[in-house]
């Protein structure tokens, strides 16, 4: 399988990690060769109640027994994307109480930038430095890093960056910007979480200047810090929330949110102003309806300030230079991109999945399942822990660090 991989199926990188998944469960992932791996990627913050959860697997199977996909999205009434979408706006501030189904939260994005150009008559968006809102063209336009980008371009025009957390810079802000669009946690970055009052001093400067507040969430939501969207922590309502990834409890899904008054702008001049074939999918619809009720009934979100100060306490070594992150949404920076490699790769030998970020390469992701026990976290960080003390031990650490100061 390994060898027709590489053959038939395009490639991301020149060197993926090829793990031969044979099953999943929980916590744990598990290869062809019956060796387990606890999971502290969950799919890159997609796999909210782990692996294969039992009510969103049932409410899978219940509703491809019913019916998949009928039509395109938003003309027939089709009780998942309506149940989801309802149980989305009753758990959300008043004023985001329309949402428009997606296939990802790449096409969300997509969505979101059309309606604020629709709702302002205006075309420039200002989004952040080091930014990243997925991959299509349009999202890539707004994406903060130009390695990443230059090689497609011309891309769309009309953006803008600037510094994130940085308040002076909100003076870029003006009666011609459509919208400023921030993750609420930047993500490939290296998980920078938003000062105190940054976030609501963006949206007081987008009120100023009749510019509307789009909150990438895509990453961030569905529990993942502690409350269902992280800029509830943060006592701002943006006007367009965008979410995906953990939506679906492992099924492709991406959504963006506001209200009924500037949805509707979508529906004429032109008709049909955003359209999808499969968005929405009623099979998806119901894996991720399953997923949000069991973020909001349980005591996934009241436990996740114990999980993340576990986590924190559990993972201080000298090789640690800062853990920067909120809830299970956690990176360890350490001194350069090869001990972050060194680290990711040794993990995985011992049975621990963990991740690089886009942008950041000394940063080593931990965004393990919401589901996660205790136990489990203890287990992953004892291995880690193990991994550094290797890593640690088999260098002259001091000398590197004089190196690394000297190359400075």
């Amino acid at each position: 399988m390994k060898k027709d991989f590489f053959r038939y199926q395009a490639q991301t990188t020149p060197h993926p990690l090829a793990l031969e998944v044979a099953k999943a469960k929980g916590s744990y992932l598990f290869d062809t060769s019956g060796k387990s791996y606890l999971d502290f990627i969950a799919g890159v913050s997609a796999n909210t109640l782990g692996h294969n959860p039992k009510k969103v697997t049932t409410a899978i199977k219940a509703q491809l027994d019913r019916y998949t996909h009928v039509m395109v999205y938003g003309e027939f009434i089709q009780q998942p994307q309506v149940a989801l979408a309802k149980l989305l706006v009753e758990n959300l501030p008043s004023g985001l109480d329309s949402v428009y189904l997606t296939n990802s939260g790449t096409e969300a994005t997509e969505g979101a930038l059309k309606l604020a150009k629709r709702v302002t008559n205006r075309f420039e968006i200002i989004a952040a430095k080091n930014a990243y809102h997925g991959n299509s063209q349009g999202a890539m336009s707004i994406a903060g890093n130009e390695a990443t980008k230059s090689a497609f371009r011309p891309l769309i025009p009309g953006s803008t960056f600037i510094a994130f957390n940085d308040v002076e810079a909100l003076s870029t802000i003006t009666t011609k910007t459509a919208a400023v669009i921030l993750e609420t946690i930047q993500g490939g970055a290296g998980f920078i979480v938003p000062r105190e009052g940054y976030l609501k001093s963006v949206k007081k400067r987008c009120e100023e200047v009749g510019a509307l507040l789009i909150l990438d969430e895509i990453q961030s939501g569905m529990g993942r810090t502690g409350k269902l969207f992280e800029f509830m922590h943060q006592d701002v309502t943006p006007d367009i929330v965008i979410t995906g990834k953990g939506l679906g409890g492992g099924m492709p899904i991406g959504a963006f949110i506001a209200s009924k008054k500037h949805m509707d702008l979508l529906q004429a001049h032109p008709k049909l102003g955003h359209i999808t074939t499969f968005g929405g999918h009623p099979v998806i619809a119901a894996a991720g309806l399953a997923t949000l009720q069991e973020v909001l009934s349980g005591t996934l979100m009241s436990d996740i300030e114990r999980k993340e100060k576990l986590l924190r306490e559990a993972l201080q070594h000298p090789l640690v230079k800062e853990i920067r992150g909120k809830g299970l949404m956690l990176a360890l920076l350490v001194e350069s991109d090869e001990i972050a490699s060194k680290i990711i790769l040794s993990a995985l030998d011992k049975g621990l999945l963990l991740f690089w970020l886009l942008f950041e390469g000394k940063a080593v992701r931990i965004t393990p399942p919401l589901s996660i026990s205790d136990k489990e976290i203890q287990e992953g960080s004892s291995i880690l822990i193990e991994v550094m003390d290797d890593i640690f031990a088999s260098c002259d650490y001091p000398k590197m660090l004089r190196k690394l100061s000297e190359k400075k």
